[in-house]
């Protein structure tokens, strides 16, 4: 991609980010927050959902067109699940716990908190919510960060419930897992200070920082997405949804200022060349086998057949489908011309094709292709009235999808007349984006008047210690390598090992089993995963309370993982490493030593290093090795 002059361009930037808690319970009922199987619900239950008018009378744009797609959402719920959450009973009031996380987050923001927090509802109606909208409240205004290159305003922070999981998507509906609805969720927006692409990944990372010092934050997949909003001087504000690595924002950033810039260059030449959109037309007798046999299979109440090449196109017909067409005059070339790697104008009229059923659509840009004739195309451009300079786009499906599916690639050629529409893309893999629903309006904001206002008192909560300055304590108080320290506090076990040493275990043990033990274990395909905070307490207090040596760490690990039911003290009776006294220690290194007299007679401490690998086999990680070591030297001593 072309290096780009950001400052010349008048790139504007913004984040979204949105964090889910990890709290007990969720936002407005008393349900747990763990994530479970699909295959563990127990039941089921659909829903079709449909957009509602605002209090002033007006219907969300974002919500209409999801609307005109009709599917049946399936939910998958649970044990747990409850009527909050199925949305047949009122939802409870704000949960405690997430009042105060966020308090915490707005401190660490610098951010002023509202005095009472009002729950709105916010028009939702893809299925990820049983109610047909989102619930949120905001917490706190007028925060900031730093950056390396300037600072950059927090303009909101909202504490919102979270969307169900989807788990499958069919031609005909979606289902959503009910486990993830409803867990606490902030949202922080920041303004649009944000001038290069770099500078987004800095704010990003220091936003998660910030949110993860909290301790108080959910870990992994899924659980923090970042939207990205995007604008250049001549282009339009565009949101990026579902960022899921904070290390490909600067590229997104750069793949969305590169894609308006290409719209940008094809307007001008749409321009230049005088061009316009012509109206929809019904073009499937060009693909049908000939003008007679099409009357008389419509005479006789049978479907069009075709003999056209195209597996697409005939396989619409076979199917009583149709095609539709739109003329595109004066964009002949400009339709298959690269605007992101691998994505062109013509793909983003497809992905509005897709919005309403379409599989895609065909351009004349490419073809002949796809089993697409050069006689077919000379007869399609001849039905709309195309000429060579023009192109044209085509649907082939059911009638009613194709109609709305052609309107749809209508209205996005007109908008390339313009330039950059504003709207709403979500995130590819490869840092691409394609088109998702226009942006949303005010008018999917409306009060929510179940849940009574609550008072906020930042003063309740203490701002909690950046992940930054753990990093320098536990050097300075621990004597941590600035390696593990920083491994350590921005590690998903770090809450783990701030109660393990309040509670006296040896800071350096602690840090090497969570950070390197469970590493090492997770990558011999050990289930680490099975293993609990509080059976990972136990243990560190067993090894420090001298009731199993550290040798035996990753054994006991092990048997917990294999049975999570177990106790700590139990897997190491299941491990078969009890303790053994002084006395049991040396009589197992004696008899090493006496096994080996020959060869520690002839080289006298000199054997000490083979000798410890054997005496603490025989002892299987019964034994400290320290203690095994202090027995060894001694009773090689004698005999040298």
């Amino acid at each position: 991609m072309s290096a780009y002059d950001y400052e010349d361009l008048g790139l504007v930037a913004g984040l979204e980010i949105h964090q889910q808690l990890d709290t007990a319970t969720k936002l407005f009922c008393g349900c747990p927050t763990a994530i479970r199987d699909p295959d563990d619900a127990e039941r089921t239950f659909t829903r079709f959902l449909h957009p509602t008018k605002s209090e002033l009378g007006e219907l969300d744009e974002a919500a209409l067109e999801e609307s005109r797609v009709e599917r049946e959402f399936e939910y998958l719920a649970y044990d747990t699940t409850c009527l909050v959450e199925e949305d047949d009973e009122p939802p409870h009031r704000l949960d405690r716990e997430a009042r105060e996380v966020v308090m915490q987050i707005a401190s660490l923001l610098d951010m002023e908190a509202v005095d009472q927090a009002h729950v709105m509802r916010k028009l939702v109606i893809d299925g990820s919510n049983t109610s047909g909208f989102q619930r949120s409240s905001l917490v706190a205004q007028d925060g900031e960060i730093a950056t390396s290159d300037g600072p950059v305003g927090v303009e909101d922070l909202m504490l919102e419930e979270e969307s169900a999981q989807r788990v499958e998507e069919t031609d005909d509906g979606v289902t959503f897992s009910l486990d993830r609805l409803g867990i606490p969720l902030v949202e922080i927006g920041t303004r649009p200070d944000i001038s290069s692409p770099e500078q987004a990944r800095e704010a990003a990372e220091t936003i998660g920082m910030l949110l993860r010092s909290t301790g108080k934050v959910k870990r992994g997949l899924g659980t923090i997405r970042q939207d990205v909003n995007v604008s250049i001087a001549d282009g339009a504000r565009v949101e990026i949804k579902g960022v899921q690595a904070l290390d490909t924002i600067d590229d997104i950033v750069r793949q969305e200022v590169g894609r308006q810039v290409e719209l940008l260059d094809i307007r001008e030449e749409l321009r230049d060349r005088d061009a316009s959109v012509g109206e929809t037309t019904d073009v499937t007798e060009v693909f049908e086998d000939s003008a007679e046999r099409s009357s008389a299979d419509h005479a006789s109440g049978q479907s069009p057949r075709s003999d056209t090449d195209s597996g697409v196109i005939g396989g619409a017909l076979s199917s009583g489908g149709a095609v539709r067409a739109v003329p595109l005059f004066g964009f002949d070339g400009l339709v298959g011309r690269e605007i992101q790697p691998d994505r062109r104008l013509g793909t983003e009229f497809s992905d509005h094709a897709k919005r309403h059923g379409a599989g895609g659509i065909f351009h004349t840009d490419e073809l002949p292709a796809y089993g697409v004739t050069e006689a077919e195309v000379a007869a399609l451009r001849e039905a709309v009235g195309a000429g060579e300079e023009d192109a044209v786009a085509i649907v082939a499906t059911d009638p009613e999808t194709a109609a709305l599916a052609i309107d749809a690639v209508q209205a996005r050629a007109e908008a390339a007349l313009s330039g950059v529409p504003e709207e709403t893309r979500g995130a590819n893999e490869d840092g691409t984006t394609r088109y998702l629903r226009p942006l949303p309006g005010a008018a999917r904001m409306y009060p929510e008047t179940d849940v009574p206002p609550v008072e906020l008192d930042p003063s309740e909560v203490e701002t909690p210690e950046l992940l930054t300055e753990k990093v320098e304590r536990y050097q300075s108080e621990f004597g941590l390598g600035s390696g593990l320290a920083e491994q350590v506090a921005y590690g998903r076990k770090m809450p783990l090992f701030e109660r393990a040493t309040d509670e006296g275990v040896d800071a350096t043990f602690a840090a090497g089993l969570l950070e390197s033990t469970l590493t090492e274990l997770r990558r011999d395909d050990v289930a680490v995963g099975n293993v609990s905070d509080d059976h990972l307490l136990d243990l560190m207090h067993l090894v420090e309370d001298g009731e199993l040596a550290k040798e035996g760490v990753n054994d006991v690990l092990t048997a917990l993982a294999e049975d999570p039911s177990l106790t700590a003290e139990a897997a190491v009776e299941e491990a078969g490493l009890s303790g053994v006294d002084e006395a049991e220690v040396r009589d197992a290194v004696s008899e090493v030593v006496e096994r080996n007299r020959a060869q520690v007679e002839e080289q006298g401490m000199g054997a000490f290093s083979a000798l410890m690998g054997e005496a603490m086999g025989a002892l299987r990680g019964k034994a400290d090795g320290e203690v095994v070591s202090s027995v060894l030297r001694e009773e090689i001593q004698k005999r040298a």
